[in-house]
């Protein structure tokens, strides 16, 4: 499924002139502090809110199992070997990945086959038990100490790349956590990744007090081409309180190149979105896009939408029958419960707008607070958000959930592991900040401010993903219907009256 938001996050944005990647060999850097050293740090409260709760190694444990069954049978198909109690090998190294502190090395060589290296702090019976598990996997493996670190490289014949992290190990960097993965280059292993068209990453996490900071940077293989017109803020139709607040801008020549976008496109196309929310009922969520002609732009939105929920192809893509209908200045959207979507146009006096609301927007008469619009002002900002992730999430779970069953997707199921973490860590979290900007012609900087590492947005993808049956992969698509409910609801469609449940 689709995720406008995430999509945005990830892929900023489109791309013109070549600019060339700084490490074209480099797959992936890490080094994590590991959860042993952290937890003796006296700002160690938020890390320990949101990992080493309860909750948190419940699903540590369930994670490091899917992946340590999901590696086994990775490596024996591209490795050749065969290693019938692989997963049970590899379960306790991701153990000591969550505890232990390590660097991680990853590097495309002249075969095209990717070399790895690991140096990792271990006491010697855990170090016999990585030198076994690995090289049953790696029959040509070096396996060497190092002080108190022991460095494991796949392929010590190519280039060498054990020996180099070796000699890196006596400057280690300032963050608990440090990682540069280049996602072009990764894709080459795996093609699902090309899609998303993530340019390379690097992250830093500090927590210099009780918060933690997230700075990093996107390294796109091409010049950006981004139109960061002035900022068009509805300010006629924001409300406050909100708790949660998303302002985007330059992002129309990405959308425009972006294939599931084609049968949504407007023209002109939209280059700012604004998204905020409003404390109290689960599903005051809304969203604004500048539009220059609001009544042409909803014209154009009614003939796009129209074939996508008449199509059979994509009815059977939704729990129930949804149908847009034309109004005064309004689309509206029925067959969709507990909430009455709508898409409006709006003139107002800052702005001309096309404005989505799942339920009717209070107005509560309090103007904009004079803060948003000096983190507006930073220089060439691209992204900017701001939540109460605490009070964001309860409202998020009504929507997203509401928003999977709908469009025939699994719901997080509450006794999960995932969901109980997200409640447990979320429920304590508060003020989250973050802003990107763009920091050179293929360069954004990533800054983030916040108790927890995540927004609620990226709690629920995060959970979702966990929960996932093919997980490292994101299958959460419900089984098909059945050809007797597809003939029931086709039934029910012509008699005009709601559909069914769905049964299997």
């Amino acid at each position: 499924m689709k995720s406008f938001s995430a999509s945005l996050l990830m892929s900023l944005l489109g791309l013109t002139a070549p600019a060339a990647l700084p490490q074209p060999d480099l797959i992936a850097k890490i080094h994590f502090a590991g959860a042993q050293k952290i937890s003796a740090d006296p700002n160690a409260t938020a890390f320990t809110n949101e990992f080493s709760s309860p909750e948190a190694l419940v699903l540590r444990e369930q994670t490091a199992t899917k992946l340590a069954t999901w590696l086994s049978g990775w490596l024996q198909s591209n490795q050749t070997v065969s290693v019938p109690d692989g997963a049970m090998r590899l379960h306790p190294l991701f153990e000591d990945l969550q505890t232990a502190e390590f660097f991680f090395e990853a590097q495309a060589t002249a075969n095209r086959k990717p070399e790895v290296a690991i140096a990792i702090r271990l006491n010697p019976a855990q170090a016999q038990l990585w030198r076994t598990a690995l090289r049953s996997f790696f029959p040509g493996a070096s396996f060497k100490s190092s002080g108190a670190w022991w460095v494991f490289d796949s392929t010590p014949d190519q280039s060498g790349l054990g020996d180099h992290l070796a000699q890196e190990l006596s400057k280690p960097p300032a963050g608990w956590l440090d990682l540069d993965v280049n996602w072009p280059r990764l894709a080459q292993w795996y093609p699902e990744l090309k899609e998303l068209g993530l340019p390379e990453t690097q992250f830093k996490i500090t927590a210099p007090d009780g918060n933690f900071r997230v700075d990093g940077k996107f390294l796109f293989p091409q010049n950006l081409s981004l139109n960061l017109e002035p900022w068009g803020v509805p300010t006629n139709i924001i409300n406050t309180p909100f708790d949660s607040f998303t302002a985007v801008r330059g992002f129309a020549s990405w959308y425009q190149s972006q294939s599931w976008a084609q049968p949504y496109q407007l023209s002109p196309t939209p280059n700012q979105l604004f998204v905020w929310s409003l404390p109290g009922l689960p599903f005051l969520t809304y969203a604004a896009m500048p539009v220059p002609d609001p009544s042409a732009a909803l014209d154009q939105a009614m003939a796009r939408l129209v074939p996508q929920f008449s199509d059979a192809n994509n009815r059977d893509a939704f729990l129930s029958a949804i149908t847009p209908t034309m109004g005064t200045n309004e689309i509206s959207f029925a067959g969709t419960p507990f909430v009455s979507p709508r898409l409006r146009a709006l003139k107002t006096p800052s702005g001309k707008f096309l404005l989505a609301e799942l339920f009717p927007n209070i107005s509560r008469g309090k103007p904009l607070p004079p803060e948003l619009f000096q983190r507006l002002a930073t220089p060439n900002l691209v992204y900017y958000h701001w939540e109460i992730t605490a009070s964001r999430i309860p409202e998020l779970l009504h929507v997203t959930q509401l928003g999977l069953m709908l469009t025939w997707h699994k719901q997080l199921q509450a006794e999960s592991a995932a969901y109980k973490w997200m409640q447990r860590a979320g429920g304590r979290l508060g003020n989250t900040d973050t802003e990107i900007t763009q920091s050179g012609p293929a360069e954004l900087t990533f800054a983030r401010k916040t108790p927890g590492i995540f927004t609620a947005p990226e709690m629920f993808v995060l959970a979702n993903w966990l929960e996932a049956t093919n997980f490292p992969g994101y299958d959460i698509k419900m089984p098909p219907h059945s050809q007797r409910w597809k003939q029931s609801r086709q039934q029910m469609r012509l008699l005009s009256v709601p559909a069914p449940a769905a049964t299997h």
